[in-house]
């Protein structure tokens, strides 16, 4: 996942247009399983002269490489998929979940052991921090009240599916880009940790998952194959869950980059406009 870190770390050398510097990084207290409080950090973008439409949350990816999580940042203001959504006069909060980067607590999003994955604790233990972010975001006077729409890459994406699965209210929906765990097994393309374990898990959130869903995986993506990827969609579906899946072209030399990659947003920009107007 190396263009995913390098997506997240370089997004925002400079602020966009229509972003107001930033933003700021909010403190967001998150309940931990066994009782504790953990403090994450978020940050919130802001359209010149203020929001006019509701938050969109932007969950970020994990490294597949471990040493990689502390050198982790919170999205730039100035990045293309957030002043995509800037653009459309949204507030925008993109969460740093536990154990990346500055944000405190331990990484709890592990899937333990290969052979005995845990996919759907480990999404959960995502969802948790979506969750603790959407409550401290929404709650501040800068933030226009309504339905928030929920945005994820990789395992940002797996992490809203395993939301959705818990049904919280307050959400228009969800967009999940390239979702997914245990992607580049051993540092190899298109191999994945337990496959039939993720599909398994897919199949786990959509049976308890109400609210509407996009899917979008390439064509070319590395992690998470077209054949998996609609293995995945499968199981939601006839689970239950509500999720429209768009196949999309190739885009670049990995499209599992597609969501923060150079002119991603003229790809699935219409399609979430679409989804979610």
């Amino acid at each position: 996942m190396k263009r995913l870190l390098l997506a997240l770390l370089l997004a925002g050398c400079a602020p966009g247009a229509g972003a107001i510097a930033d933003g700021e990084m909010v403190p967001v207290p998150v309940t931990q399983a066994d009782g504790s409080t953990a403090t994450i950090q978020a940050r919130l973008c802001l359209p010149q002269g203020g929001a006019r439409r509701p938050l969109v949350l932007i969950n970020h990816g994990s490294p597949a490489n471990a040493a990689r999580r502390p050198a982790m940042t919170a999205t730039s203001c100035g990045a293309e998929a957030v002043r995509f959504f800037l653009a459309r006069g949204h507030a925008v909060g993109i969460p740093l979940r536990r154990g990346y980067g500055a944000s405190g607590g331990n990484w709890a999003e592990t899937y333990g052991r290969c052979d005995n994955a845990d996919y759907v604790r480990a999404g959960l233990e995502g969802a948790r921090d979506i969750r603790a972010a959407m409550t401290a975001l929404t709650a501040r006077p800068d933030v226009p009240a309504g339905l928030v729409l929920v945005v994820g890459q990789s395992a940002g994406g797996w992490a809203s599916m395993a939301l959705a699965s818990q049904n919280p209210p307050g959400i228009a929906g969800y967009v999940n880009m390239a979702g997914g765990r245990g992607g580049h097994l051993n540092n190899i393309a298109n191999l994945n940790c337990a496959a039939d374990r993720l599909v398994q898990a897919a199949g786990r959130f959509g049976a308890t998952s109400r609210a509407p869903m996009l899917w979008v995986y390439t064509a070319n993506d590395s992690f998470f194959a077209p054949e998996l990827a609609r293995r995945m969609h499968q199981a939601f579906t006839a689970a239950g869950g509500q999720a429209r899946f768009v196949a999309a072209a190739p885009f670049g030399t990995d499209g599992h980059n597609l969501f923060f990659g150079s002119g991603g947003s003229a790809i699935w920009g219409p399609l979430v406009n679409e989804a979610f107007p």
